[in-house]
């Protein structure tokens, strides 16, 4: 899963460029015609190069990776 991102400039939580390099394997269809379908298509590796705020253009420091609290469990949590 992706991390979620913060800008601590601007309190952003939504809009970001994120630049990254990723390895893949994949199985690649084409039709007799010449068109392309990519099936099965699997990350081997992916690394995060850079982020940018779309909102005021902050990057680096200024981004925060977040992780995301599970819902999981959270019924049992609440008292009736």
């Amino acid at each position: 899963m992706a991390p979620r991102y913060r800008c601590t400039a601007c309190g952003n939580l939504t809009r970001f460029d994120v630049r990254a390099v990723r390895r893949t394997s994949a199985f690649h269809h084409y039709t007799v015609g010449g068109d392309l379908t990519v099936e099965e298509e699997t990350v081997l590796e992916e690394r995060v190069e850079a982020v940018t705020c779309r909102w005021c253009g902050a990057d680096g420091d200024a981004i925060q990776a977040i992780e995301l609290e599970s819902t999981r469990g959270a019924d049992a949590a609440v008292e009736p």
